[in-house]
């Protein structure tokens, strides 16, 4: 085992090892217009009571948005919707353009089609390192049918069989 110095891209491969879901987070604007921007730095946080935490970058330009709305969805894509995920990702304006979608109970924009989605009330938010962390109740969920989008070693991925 070695103990030898690293740098980030070295701790950025390391973490690519770790598979995980890509999802949309979104939430609304005080004018009501919806925002969202793909993620993968979800997790359950706790069952007792429901708790769901996001990471999102510092520098994100949709941020205060989520900090200040007070609530947020995770819409958690299916295999099918690389394109999703690519547009959330890399659209700088107007990505709701086109899509439909549909409030949730804290008016949290849900995809149309998604695999699952959880919606949640800001409950804290912290920041750490280079990311804000927002911590949500969950007020809701529903779960679909389908395969989960992956995300590999920097690249999307398949589920090719379930153990």
């Amino acid at each position: 085992m070695s103990s030898a110095p690293f740098n980030s891209a070295d701790f950025r491969r390391a973490c690519g090892l770790f598979a995980t879901g890509v999802a949309v987070l979104t939430t609304r604007a005080a004018d009501g217009a919806p925002h969202g921007i793909t993620i993968n730095s979800f997790t359950s946080l706790s069952l007792v009571p429901p708790l769901a935490m996001v990471a999102i970058a510092r520098n994100c330009t949709f941020i205060e948005h989520f900090e200040s709305s007070g609530f947020f969805a995770v819409n958690i894509l299916r295999e099918e919707q690389v394109d999703l995920s690519i547009r959330f990702a890399q659209l700088p304006e107007g990505r709701f353009n086109g899509l439909r979608w549909a409030p949730a109970k804290t008016g949290s924009p849900i995809l149309e089609e998604v695999l699952g989605w959880i919606d949640c009330v800001t409950e804290e938010v912290i920041g750490v390192g280079d990311h804000r962390v927002l911590i949500g109740r969950v007020t809701g969920v529903h779960t679909g049918h389908g395969r989960p989008l992956l995300f590999f070693r920097g690249r999307y991925a398949r589920l090719d069989e379930t153990v």
